[in-house]
């Protein structure tokens, strides 16, 4: 999610980085696809649009009924990232034998992604998003990865004909997606639920918890002023308030809240303007991908010692070290859930399992991934197979020494188990620094 020269030129290195693979299929998955035969069939599903999804992945015993769909960016900076997500949910799917109890499901991969853009695009989310709706095999969502883009997707499935749609997010972390407070913009969250009734959860925490654990994190690093950036989308303005607010509350200074132009060719100025302020720190709100990696070696040319901080915008960490080289050493980068150091039982045995198939640690981005398709999987198995009945399952979701631990979903659909992870770049690479758990009492402020 980032750019230097731009999105599709940064695409280009990440492509040769990657080895060039642009399935979203794991070579270890031996999934069948549509029409290949194999033990299970999906000939009953109809093929979403191949312009935005791949085959359809089916398996196990019987002809699959229902299709679950993941929605997420696969092309840009980030699609390392995101593909790996398309695995673990794959790599979940065939663990059950593309079973949810008595139903038999198949499974696509969607891009909410487009080449020029290098990023999600919003007329590619709308399209995504009416594919789901209009194809009644469709009986659940995983995604997106971008709150901006579940902005459009989820009224969208809230008025698809027999649900709404359950769509459950290993990513989001807007607030307003599902509930108000300090930063949301009016009439959040009804007006992403036209039909009156709930369909989307996130498992992830929401920005609210992200914002005060990066407050928290500056005043335990006895830092003292910061200047707060934004990069003017719904996301990036919504976490920088949120930590904005619980700064306040710690009584730490902000020096300034301004956002950023993701086109500027230089940020020399605003660099300048942020040294002269007198910050130790400098919160940077949004995607790395608007031109993050650049607006990080500006600000450390001018102000080496300020100490730079993202949210989980500016993830992978690996992405953040190849765009900003050594200006990004000692910055930090704060993401909701746990390291996958800290994952117990089941966690840590999804962590070892996927690594063996995969060849490689696992993105923390692709264990939520696994944990979504388990709560969507467990919604489907107690329904009674109709749209309607598995989006209301999902507020039922009791979560028991799950790949995340154990955690439920709330009436909002927020889970209740928030820890945050701050990474840190030390010589050239992501490290685990530390886990925050920000009180509630500084959450409500945020």
């Amino acid at each position: 999610m980032f750019k230097a020269f731009s999105c599709a030129a940064l695409l280009a290195l990440i492509v040769i980085a990657a080895g060039c693979g642009g399935s979203s299929k794991s070579s270890s998955d031996n999934t069948a696809t549509l029409g290949s035969g194999g033990r299970g069939s999906a000939a009953g599903i109809k093929s979403l649009p191949a312009s935005s999804c791949s085959a359809v992945q089916s398996g196990g015993s019987g002809k699959a009924k229902y299709l679950i769909a993941s929605d997420l960016p696969l092309q840009g900076s980030g699609r390392t990232q995101t593909i790996q997500m398309t695995k673990a949910i794959a790599f979940v799917l065939k663990q059950h034998n593309w079973k949810a109890g008595r139903y038999t499901v198949a499974y696509q991969s969607c891009d909410d992604a487009t080449a020029q853009a290098g990023k999600w695009d919003s007329g590619k989310e709308s399209a995504n998003a009416n594919a789901f709706a209009n194809d009644p095999s469709v009986i659940g969502v995983i995604g997106t990865f971008n709150s901006g883009a579940a902005e459009i997707a989820i009224p969208i499935l809230n008025r698809a004909a027999s649900g709404p749609v359950a769509m459950v997010s290993p990513a989001n972390t807007y607030v307003g997606l599902t509930h108000g407070g300090p930063g949301t913009a009016a009439g959040e969250p009804d007006k992403y639920y036209p039909s009156g009734k709930r369909n989307y959860i996130r498992i992830v925490a929401a920005d609210d918890f992200q914002g005060a654990a990066d407050a928290m994190l500056v005043q335990q690093l006895h830092l003292k002023k910061v200047f707060i950036l934004n990069d003017k989308e719904a996301y990036g303005l919504g976490v920088a308030s949120n930590f904005r607010n619980a700064a306040k509350k710690l009584g730490i200074g902000v020096a300034g809240f301004t956002a950023w132009d993701g086109k500027a060719s230089s940020y020399e100025a605003l660099a300048t303007k942020i040294k002269s302020s007198g910050a130790d720190a400098v919160f940077l709100g949004g995607l790395i991908c608007e031109n993050g990696g650049k607006l990080i070696k500006d600000i450390h040319s001018a102000a080496p010692k300020v100490q730079i901080m993202a949210p989980d915008g500016f993830t992978p960490v690996s992405a953040v070290v190849q765009e900003a080289g050594a200006s990004a050493e000692g910055a930090t980068v704060s993401v909701a859930g746990l390291p996958n150091s800290q994952l117990k039982g089941t966690g840590k045995q999804f962590v070892s399992d996927f690594t063996n198939a995969v060849g490689g640690a696992p993105d923390p981005y692709s264990v939520y991934a696994a944990q979504a398709a388990e709560v969507l999987l467990t919604a489907i198995e107690r329904s009674d197979g109709s749209r309607a009945d598995v989006a209301a399952k999902l507020f039922e979701t009791k979560v028991t020494n799950g790949i995340l631990g154990t955690f439920q979903i709330d009436e909002n659909g927020d889970t209740t188990s928030n820890p945050v992870t701050i990474y840190r770049v030390k010589g050239g690479k992501q490290t685990d620094f530390k886990v925050i758990t920000p009180p509630q009492s500084l959450v409500k402020t945020a």
